[in-house]
């Protein structure tokens, strides 16, 4: 597979590219290079992507990520899985201008805020939901949250998890 140096090379919307030249961004990282191309190339992709702190993991899923959403309907269909509630901040922070161009509703979920402002953001509709495992377990159990038309799963820091148990 080609790795490209330039954002512009990348099959990514125009809304995502006009997001990307506002921002400034021009070149991707390492990760962004080898990881956009793979997830945005067929329509089932099971990826294991791992780099350093600070070079674009989040953009490197999540820009494909938007991709993968029908926007026209009104369900969760990625479901980003996070082991911290700063960490699905961080991701919905970095996705939400690309994903706002797009019309896409993403939804934080995680313990420590109150639930019914999170069940009232649910109800209203989300396209992709970020969360810790707590709180998803709970909404799911709650019958809050509804996975079943989730296409995509992303466990972001999944090795964190699993040393948290």
């Amino acid at each position: 597979m080609d790795i490209t140096n330039n954002f512009r090379e990348f099959s990514l919307s125009p809304q995502v590219h006009a997001v990307l030249d506002t921002l400034g961004f021009v070149e991707p990282t390492e990760i962004q290079r080898r990881a956009i191309p793979m997830l945005l190339s067929a329509p089932r992709v099971d990826f294991h992507g791992q780099a350093q702190t600070g070079t674009g993991k989040t953009l490197a899923f999540g820009l494909p990520l938007l991709h993968r959403v029908a926007v026209d309907k009104k369900s969760v269909q990625a479901l980003v899985v996070a082991p911290t509630r700063e960490l699905a901040l961080q991701i919905c922070e970095s996705v939400k201008p690309f994903a706002k161009a797009m019309g896409i509703v993403v939804e934080p979920i995680y313990g420590g805020v109150s639930m019914e402002e999170q069940v009232r953001r649910l109800r209203r509709g989300a396209h992709i939901v970020v969360g810790t495992p707590g709180r998803i377990i709970d909404h799911v159990n709650r019958g809050t949250l509804n996975l079943s038309g989730v296409n995509t799963l992303v466990l972001d820091e999944a090795d964190i998890m699993l040393d948290m148990g």
